[in-house]
């Protein structure tokens, strides 16, 4: 009886810092400008309107006294309208290590920031309603203090805005490829904010194809050059998880009820009732993931005009046999999944309402317990036991040997470098980190068969 191979392994995680828009571009401050881009004055395109809370008297400069003082007090008591600028709170140190929210050193930004708090000090009659909250620079210091100042983080593999899409493939996702022919279940799923470039990661464009093209790619011209030596029987499924109910992208008239995740005495995860299907080639398995991506349940919000609304998971099943003639033949086989989380996101980011909320609230309440199940897992050092809580939603059902059983798993995490998403960044930073520290141990999924030769 052979015994099973098996080997330690960690979530790899990798973090992907999406580019800014061309909207982002427009409103992007320029902190090598200096006092222009955080000082409220005027010449930067400014608008400075008196408050309507003030009488006219009270903001009218005395155009005889002509006094420094008196002029710096009118300005403070006058509402100050700019366009809401943002900054960029992601610095790749280098393939490794980023800071976050990163210290300007620019020293004139220093000086203006000390001039407006001296002569806010002055201005005793001055109310904080004075400034308009849209002032970027106020608020990226009062998020700033908010959470320490920089931080630095260090991952096992950093991608800035100029990378490819080959390059993030190459990197996370092809060197799975071997493990699956190995038998080693593998895999790698897209995790951030709403709008960060999961789905482009993904999926990609025809110009640009993303992880399931590339690595499909991949692994029929491996199973190509192996084919003298090895039959193979490859299957796919491809669903969603939408508000908590499976749906088949595939066939999609199959009800939600029947579609139910069990567990085998294998300790394989199941759904049953799926449809699977065998492709022969890429173009077969590239026509079936297009198809299912038209199943998929996407809408408009005000942070992504095409926002994903479900978890899309994607496996290809590979099973294979040695061709060579001899009493006992090797079976293997593998799962290779790829999964497109939905994103996080904040009500009051996506302006959403009814049915589009009822939404978002589902997709965080999947993620939280995703984000459950990984600090159990942190926490399951060998020492100590605890439980992991996998049933609190049918993504972590799904994604319970992907996490913490018999799989190598990749987890690329997209953010974006705006600070206009500081807080989605910061969490899903943090997220990243814990989910480094989880430890998996893989077994290669093979089988003996018996085979009868006759004379």
């Amino acid at each position: 009886m052979n015994v099973p191979e098996t080997r330690q392994s960690s979530i790899v995680v990798a973090i992907r810092v999406r580019p800014f828009t061309s909207m982002e571009k427009t409103r992007l401050v320029n902190e090598a400008s200096g006092a222009e881009a955080n000082f409220p004055g005027l010449g930067d395109s400014s608008l400075i309107l008196p408050m309507s809370n003030n009488s006219d008297s009270d903001i009218d400069i005395d155009a005889e006294e002509g006094s420094t003082r008196s002029k710096r007090n009118s300005l403070l008591r006058r509402k100050v309208i700019r366009p809401e600028g943002i900054r960029k709170i992601v610095d790749c140190v280098d393939d490794r290590m980023l800071i976050f929210d990163p210290a300007d050193r620019n020293p004139l930004n220093k000086v203006s920031d000390q001039v407006l708090n001296s002569m806010r000090a002055r201005a005793t009659k001055a109310t904080a309603s004075s400034i308009n909250n849209s002032n970027a620079t106020n608020k990226f210091s009062s998020q700033r203090r908010r959470h320490g100042g920089e931080i630095k983080f260090v991952f096992d593999k950093l991608f800035d805005e100029t990378s490819s899409q080959a390059r993030v493939y190459k990197e996370t996702t092809s060197p799975l490829l071997d493990s699956v022919l190995d038998g080693f279940n593998s895999t790698v799923f897209a995790y951030g904010a709403t709008g960060c470039g999961k789905t482009y990661t993904v999926s990609g464009t025809p110009s640009q194809p993303g992880i399931i093209f590339l690595a499909m790619e991949e692994l029929f011209n491996k199973i190509t050059d192996l084919k003298d030596e090895k039959d193979f029987e490859i299957s796919l499924s491809y669903l969603e998880i939408y508000n908590e109910r499976i749906r088949d992208l595939l066939k999609p008239e199959t009800p939600s009820k029947r579609l139910v995740i069990r567990e085998d005495t294998q300790n394989h995860i199941k759904v049953a009732n799926l449809s699977y299907h065998h492709p022969n080639t890429v173009e077969d398995v590239m026509d079936l993931v297009v198809q299912g991506n038209i199943n998929r349940t996407t809408s408009p919000t005000e942070a992504n005009e095409v926002s994903s609304r479900s978890h899309a998971v994607l496996q290809i099943h590979i099973m294979q046999t040695n061709k060579l003639v001899d009493l006992t033949s090797q079976h293997t086989f593998a799962t290779l999944s790829i999964i497109d989380l939905a994103g996080s996101e904040r009500a009051a980011a996506t302006r959403n309402r009814g049915i589009r909320l009822h939404e978002g609230a589902n997709i965080n309440r999947s993620l939280l317990a995703l984000g459950n199940c990984i600090n159990a897992l942190c926490l399951n050092d060998g020492s100590r036991s605890c439980h992991i809580p996998y049933r609190d939603s049918k993504l972590t059902r799904l994604l319970k040997f992907s996490l913490g059983g018999n799989c190598k798993t990749v987890m690329i995490v997209c953010i974006s470098p705006s600070s206009s998403h500081y807080d989605e960044t910061l969490n899903t930073l943090k997220y990243a980190n814990r989910a480094k520290e989880i430890k998996t141990k893989i077994i290669r999924n093979q089988q003996s068969l018996s085979r009868h030769v006759g004379s």
